[in-house]
């Protein structure tokens, strides 16, 4: 039986040379040269993006809510008109007012010269002094009268000015919450936000783990040559630089943190009020560091590593990566630079197999 067998392999390998000869073909792969770059310290936290100023508009008086004059979602300048609330019944209540005011004022014009005649007689010895001081006492009231009604015209029409709601802030207005037609007060609650929006805050909390390692190495915290950097839940980078604004002078009991906060010109509106980011910031001299794609990561049980080219084939490297930068990442030990590091077809590579390496479209397409 194996006479036979070998008898047909030996015809098969004479009728068929080239497919008796056929060798393994290499694994096509994309590759990448790990380069070494001048990184500066960083330090890597998840902020939030907050508004220099957040206003709830309120209404401050009740009434019918004739119109909604702004387009929701606009941004509008400080002073620009909002709401109109009916006017009628306080253009009533001043005119009131001015009428309260015309016969108090009048009132005492008639104390005054009452004043003046008790006066006058007192002198002349035709009057008495208690007539006298009876009417300094009717003068005093009568301006009395006259203060109030004053106050009450004042207040009828700063209720009268309330009529025309205002944006106190340049910014984004949200959405209205109520309608034309509804009779609004201060118990109808917030009637819109609006957010400014040029530039923005970005809090952030920093351990006091990096807080004590930056006053280990000798570094004071200067907010002033710290660079802020920010990077969005997609992976993109913004592309404003901020700086350090702020750095809080108590720890947070809860979180044990202190709150740090930077500002970020926003002049397109790509930043908006309460988005998560996270933060880089940069501080230092530069030092230089190997830097390889992302797409060249891979990791298991035991930690992360990439495939390396080596004389053909792919080998195995254990990596300790420290930190992105763009769309890659600085590697801290298992590469020295040089390296042509496989980032394209990885799902076909496995440790020792023969290799076909070609520059990676990632990095022809970044």
């Amino acid at each position: 039986m194996r006479q036979a067998l070998c008898t047909t392999f030996v015809i098969f390998a004479l009728n068929y040379p080239a497919l008796a000869q056929q060798q393994p073909t290499a694994v096509p792969v994309g590759v990448a040269k790990a380069e070494r770059k001048p990184i500066a310290k960083a330090g890597d936290f998840v902020g939030r993006v907050e508004a220099l100023s957040r206003v709830e508009i309120w209404a401050r008086i009740t009434g019918y809510l004739e119109e909604v004059l702004f387009k929701e979602g606009d941004l509008i300048k400080e002073g620009t008109p909002l709401y109109r609330i009916e006017k009628g019944l306080f253009q009533a209540q001043v005119r009131q007012a001015e009428g309260a005011l015309e016969r108090s004022q009048a009132a005492k014009a008639l104390s005054v010269l009452q004043l003046a005649r008790a006066q006058e007689l007192m002198e002349k010895q035709a009057g008495t002094v208690a007539a006298r001081d009876q009417a300094s006492a009717m003068d005093q009231q009568a301006q009395g009268a006259v203060m109030a009604d004053e106050a009450n015209l004042t207040t009828a029409k700063i209720n009268l000015g309330y009529t025309d709601i205002v944006s106190p802030i340049a910014g984004k207005v949200g959405r209205t919450n109520i309608t034309k037609g509804n009779v609004v007060g201060q118990g109808s609650g917030s009637l819109t936000v609006i957010v400014s929006q040029d530039p923005m805050y970005v809090s952030f909390p920093v351990s006091q783990r990096e807080f004590l390692r930056a006053q280990a190495a000798g570094r004071q915290v200067d907010i002033s040559n710290i660079k802020a950097r920010l990077r969005f839940a997609d992976g993109t980078t913004y592309q404003q630089e901020g700086s350090i604004n702020f750095v809080d002078v108590q720890v947070d009991r809860a979180t044990d943190t202190i709150l740090a906060r930077a500002t970020f010109p926003n002049p397109a509106g790509a930043l908006v009020d309460g988005q998560f980011v996270r933060i880089e910031l940069e501080s230092g001299k530069p030092e230089e560091k190997v830097v390889i794609p992302q797409a060249a990561l891979i990791a298991d049980q035991e930690g992360v590593y990439v495939f390396t080219v080596e004389n053909g084939k792919a080998a195995v490297k254990r990596v300790k990566p420290g930190g992105e930068i763009d769309t890659g990442v600085v590697i801290d030990q298992g590469l020295t630079g040089g390296e042509l590091v496989i980032v394209d077809g990885l799902l076909l590579v496995r440790p020792g197999i023969e290799v076909r390496a070609t520059p990676s479209r990632v990095l022809s397409g970044s």
